[in-house]
């Protein structure tokens, strides 16, 4: 009996162990799946057209890193500090009027009764539900006959109505803040917006923190949309100068537009590394109780 229950132990241990193990690989290959592209940039950055366009893949560095950036400086419509400002100043409007009024929504939803709160809830979900390209001819047809077209406010302000965002805290709000909090406060006499400053939105950090990342790499790739509303150079965005890189009609040189992705893609790694502890437990919705 001894002998069966110590063979039974072994047995467990041991399908515990090729199970870690099996779990271990997976992340790993993972990780690196995810890694490659970022790695793949960065070396490419170093190498010559010539080595980009062949169909060999290097994982070494090569020697044209100098040549690349001295070619870069020649280009005239690649402008690295404009299309960083513009793209800074506008993903940081947009991801703190996003998040913002996104809390603000979905507190309404969650903490008060009104006859209309399902159906306005029920709105919200059916906007979510529908493709950006739909409402994108309409929203330029009546930018240029106001003549606002080169006004980065366009970009700005349509974000503080973002659905899905709203959706997401929502759901946050129901499995970690509890409305006897909220009710306290109002016996005390605090006011609904102080309420809502100083006791609803520090219990919302985690989700605000993963809104944020999400919001600001949404607006930082954004590509599209500032194309078709931007035609000053004053005004352009990373995105767009990096696709400039590529109009050169005789000759495309690859390097620079490898140097040029990866300084768009630096700040989103600065950002996502100061915000990324938050992800999991804004990811987890209602295990931690504020």
């Amino acid at each position: 009996m001894a002998s069966n229950q110590v063979a039974m132990k072994s047995s467990k241990t041991r399908d515990s162990i090729i199970f870690k193990t099996v779990i271990y690989v997976v992340c790993i290959i993972l990780a690196l799946l995810s890694i490659w592209p970022f790695l793949n940039m960065l070396i490419n950055s170093t190498r010559s057209t010539a080595e980009i366009t062949s169909s060999s893949i290097s994982l070494i560095p090569s020697k044209y890193m100098a040549d690349n950036i001295k070619k870069l400086n020649k280009q005239n419509m690649f402008k690295p500090l404009v299309g960083l400002k513009n793209s800074f100043i506008i993903s940081t409007c947009v991801t703190i009027l996003t998040v913002y009024f996104s809390c603000l929504t979905a507190y309404a939803i969650f903490a008060y009764q009104w006859k209309l709160k399902k159906a306005f809830f029920g709105l919200v979900i059916g906007v979510m539900m529908l493709p950006g390209t739909v409402t994108m001819i309409g929203f330029y047809r009546a930018c240029y006959q106001f003549h606002l077209t080169n006004n980065k406010l366009l970009l700005i302000l349509p974000s503080i109505a973002a659905p899905m965002t709203v959706f997401f805290m929502k759901q946050y709000l129901e499995g970690s803040v509890s409305l006897e909090i909220v009710e306290s406060a109002r016996i005390d006499g605090s006011g609904e917006f102080h309420t809502f400053n100083s006791i609803v939105l520090p219990i919302m950090k985690p989700a605000m923190a993963t809104q944020a990342i999400f919001a600001f790499v949404g607006s930082w790739n954004n590509y599209f949309l500032p194309m078709i509303l931007f035609n000053k150079a004053k005004n352009y965005t990373m995105p767009i100068m990096v696709s400039l890189l590529r109009m050169d009609q005789y000759k495309t040189e690859y390097g620079c537009v490898y140097i040029g992705l990866s300084m768009t893609a630096l700040p989103l790694i600065i950002i996502y590394l100061f915000l990324s502890k938050y992800i999991v437990s804004g990811v987890a919705l209602g295990s931690v109780k504020g």
